[in-house]
């Protein structure tokens, strides 16, 4: 069993059309292994390396990232992380979002206006793409770091997940949930393809004793998480 070194948001800060912003992909770390879940905007690797280096961790160690799902913001420097450290790197994904982030595929969000309009998630330039090489499942726990327990939450996308990381209790969120003005929010509806299945989808995360969320929009949550959960499930947040 490896012994667990350390789990870090990363606060990556960037101007996005003349706007401050800041998304938070989290850093996890043993004496074998160093993970990244999600990769941010295309072009951000520099950004990645810099944030990385400053939890003091070698960016040369990375190994492995996990997609929690396919949006650009979320996968944008997957291919130039790939292109630049090898592959030696494995990447891991629930497999009904491995088409649309290796390219196969684009995904289509539903409209929140008129539900049964399908609308094409917001135009993007190109940016490459990369393979997936490992495909993950609900419940599945992978070993490294602490100890992984894989959650699909389907609803802002179909195969979004969330992380546990058990040593920690850390739940890694990706956009399932949101931090907004250091309150628990539920996923954004603008974004999210069936807002019903998102919130319905949160209550899997009940059975897990939860110290932390980090989410990728609004960071850190540490203000008794499962309580929040349950207050958004039922419709109270």
């Amino acid at each position: 069993m490896n012994k667990i070194k350390g789990i870090r948001h990363l606060e990556i800060s960037f101007d996005f059309n003349g706007a401050a912003r800041v998304i938070n992909p989290t850093l996890l770390w043993d004496e074998d292994n160093v993970l990244l879940v999600d990769t941010g905007f295309p072009g951000q690797m520099p950004l990645l390396r810099a944030a990385i280096r400053k939890a003091g961790v070698p960016f040369s160690k990375l190994n492995k990232i996990i997609i929690t799902h396919q949006d650009w913001d979320h996968i944008g420097a997957l291919a130039e992380i790939i292109t630049a450290m090898g592959s030696n790197i494995e990447v891991l994904a629930h497999k009904l979002e491995k088409p649309y982030i290796q390219g196969d595929e684009v995904f289509l969000k539903k409209s929140q206006s008129a539900a049964d309009v399908l609308m094409p998630a917001p135009v993007i330039p190109p940016f490459p793409r990369t393979r997936v090489t490992r495909l993950v499942n609900d419940g599945e726990e992978l070993s490294f770091c602490g100890g992984i327990v894989v959650i699909h939450v389907p609803g802002h996308t179909l195969g979004h997940i969330c992380l546990y990381h058990k040593l920690s209790k850390t739940l890694i969120c990706g956009d399932a949930l949101n931090v907004v003005d250091g309150k628990l929010t539920g996923p954004n509806p603008q974004y999210t393809h069936d807002m019903a299945k998102a919130i319905e989808s949160l209550k899997k995360l009940a059975q897990f004793d939860i110290r932390t969320i980090i989410c990728y929009h609004g960071g850190a949550f540490s203000q008794d998480p499962n309580r929040w959960i349950g207050e958004i499930v039922r419709g109270n947040l």
